[in-house]
């Protein structure tokens, strides 16, 4: 049979042959027809507060979370306001890659800063009803102050998984949807003298129970943007 000659200007099919190793790549990746995931595990227990003189601490924000493994970022932004001269909340956990809004609320400038290794940056002063924003790609802890009111301090949890929570006012907690293995469990509040920790084993479908216990203590002292001693305003930071 006689062959025919390609039509000028007419570009030639793609060359399905190509194709197959990615095709073949992507079906012994894909799980089994009719196979099922393994069932996700779940840790729940209690966490109590104590200050450095063993008074006991019925207000603490506690945050509780999971490590070992990793997952991807929610794409979401967790929000923490500058109101009264505070920040509101002053303690947030998100996950690596996700971003923190900081809205002003006050009728006054405010400079939001960190120089922890975690994350360094400097948002500049800016005025109320205006916001910024950051992304926090790395896992660490980022300790937020203001350059403007050394009153103002809070910290920004950047963990490598989904699984983490904020204990209930009574200091109970749940953690769902944590894959089996042998994990480390963490509890921290701000002003913890060191995190609380405990190793657990999570078996799929399984419950795992585990209490933890921290000490806080004073108000670690820090400085501005700079690295020199805030000036006026007293308080611990001059």
């Amino acid at each position: 049979m006689e062959r025919r000659a390609p039509v000028r200007g007419r570009p030639a099919p793609p060359r399905l042959p190509s194709l197959l190793p990615a095709l073949a790549l992507a079906l012994a990746l894909a799980p089994p027809r009719g196979a099922r995931a393994q069932p996700l595990g779940r840790v729940a227990g209690k966490v109590t507060v104590t200050e450095a003189n063993g008074g006991a601490v019925a207000d603490a924000d506690v945050i509780v979370y999971v490590v070992g493994f990793k997952e991807p970022a929610t794409n979401t932004a967790v929000t923490i306001k500058q109101q009264g001269r505070r920040f509101v909340p002053d303690l947030v956990a998100i996950t690596a890659g996700d971003r923190v809004a900081f809205p002003n609320n006050d009728p006054f400038l405010h400079n939001v800063f960190s120089q922890s290794p975690a994350r360094k940056f400097d948002l500049g002063a800016y005025r109320r009803g205006e916001q910024k924003e950051k992304e926090f790609p790395d896992a660490g802890v980022v300790d937020v102050y203001c350059n403007i009111h050394p009153e103002m301090a809070a910290t920004i949890l950047v963990l490598p998984n989904r699984r983490h929570t904020r204990a209930g006012p009574d200091g109970s907690f749940t953690l769902e949807g944590v894959p089996p293995g042998t994990w480390t469990v963490f509890a921290y509040t701000r002003r913890a003298l060191k995190p609380a920790s405990a190793k657990v084993t999570v078996t799929s479908g399984g419950a795992t129970s585990v209490d933890l216990a921290l000490v806080r203590g004073a108000e670690v002292e820090h400085r501005n943007k700079y690295g020199t001693k805030y000036t006026g305003g007293g308080g611990p930071y001059q």
